[in-house]
Formats: structure tokens, C-alpha cells, sequence
């Protein structure tokens, strides 16, 4: 059987709208997958089209993420203070009780979700 000759043009063009999902490039392809993921791999354009589409993937998760924030979401919040404040907020924050943050951490996500509504409107 002949094998089939793909353009790092082609794809490219597979990689765009795919999430980063290789399977969907693959199946744009038309190829195994393992196809779409040595072509990615070995060339650098379409290395760098693969990676700029997972980035998009996580500019979109993050702008939901912040969205649900300014929404006053406490658990996005907390979500968000844990790893992007990690000193303060991560697991090593001292906690009072089993269940409650210290009524200052406790105020600064408070002011942190009025900021961010405030900002909003």
C-alpha cells in the first residue's frame, strides 16, 4: 500500500479549531494517530500551530475561570488564590478550624470578588 504524503500545511489547517485534541487532527487527516502525533513532533511548524492552538484551549478556560470569579463564585475564587497565591492561600494557609480559613483570607476573597464585580459593571 502507498503511503500517503501529508504538507505541514495540511496540518496546520487540521490543527486549527481542533482544542489540541490530536485524535480530531488525525481524523481530519485522515491518519492514524500516532501519524498526526510524529508529524507535530518532527516538524516545526506545525509544532508551533499545535502549540499555539493549546493556548487558546487555556486563554478560554482562564477566561472562564475569571468570568465565574466576577460572577462571585467563592469556589473559583478560592480555586484561583490557592495556586496563583500559593504562599498565602496554597495548602500549607493555617486553618482555625477543619472547615473555615482565617477570617482575613476569608476577607480578602471577599474584597478580591467585589473588586472584580466592580470592574464588571
Amino acid at each position: 500500500m502507498a503511503k500517503t504524503k501529508y504538507t505541514a500545511k495540511q496540518f496546520i489547517e487540521a490543527i486549527k479549531g481542533s482544542g489540541g485534541i490530536i485524535s480530531t487532527v488525525a481524523t481530519r487527516m485522515n491518519c492514524e494517530w500516532r501519524t498526526a502525533k510524529k508529524y507535530i513532533e518532527n516538524s516545526p511548524s506545525v509544532q508551533a500551530a499545535y502549540q499555539d492552538e493549546l493556548e487558546k484551549v487555556n486563554d478560554m478556560a482562564v477566561g472562564v475561570l475569571i468570568k465565574s470569579i466576577r460572577d462571585g463564585d467563592i469556589a473559583s475564587a478560592k480555586w484561583w488564590l490557592a495556586r496563583k497565591r500559593r504562599e498565602e492561600f496554597g495548602e500549607s494557609v493555617e486553618i482555625q478550624s477543619e472547615n473555615n480559613m482565617r477570617m482575613e483570607d476569608l476577607s480578602t476573597v471577599f474584597d478580591l470578588i467585589q473588586a472584580a464585580k466592580g470592574s464588571a459593571e
